[in-house]
């Protein structure tokens, strides 16, 4: 599990930057302001969550169901999160109706929570 974690961890990082610069370059001539500032909020929680998986995957030992759950959670969720938004900052573009994937969002945010969540649990019952 540790080395998934570290490796969505990357993939995640990577995708953003290339998502990020595609956005700030290409999607900036083709979609409103609007559907842009939600492209780059897609892009901004997902390098959160490449982050937060990176440094889970070194912090984290994954001996317990929980600490899987952790990790699992963030990379589910920012899935679902991110690229949804993308779907649908993009749907006009593609000429596709997208809209299904509105109700979807929150619940990859939801996922993201708990693994935050799980994370908080996890510090507090260690033992220093």
């Amino acid at each position: 599990m540790k080395t998934i974690t570290l490796v969505f961890g990357a993939v995640y990082g990577m995708l953003s930057v290339i998502l990020g610069a595609f956005g700030a370059h290409a999607l900036k001539k083709i979609l409103s302001v609007e559907r842009l500032e939600s492209f780059e909020t897609g892009v901004r929680y997902q390098i959160y969550a490449a982050f937060f998986l990176l440094i889970a995957g070194y912090i984290l030992k994954f001996e317990t169901k929980t600490e899987n759950w952790i990790s699992w959670f963030m990379i589910f969720g920012t899935m679902i999160f991110s690229f949804s938004i993308y779907g649908l900052s993009l749907q006009d573009y593609f000429g596709m109706n997208l809209k299904f994937l509105g109700p979807i969002t929150p619940l990859g945010g939801l996922l993201m929570i708990l693994s935050w969540t799980l994370l908080i649990f996890y510090f507090v019952k260690m033992k220093s």
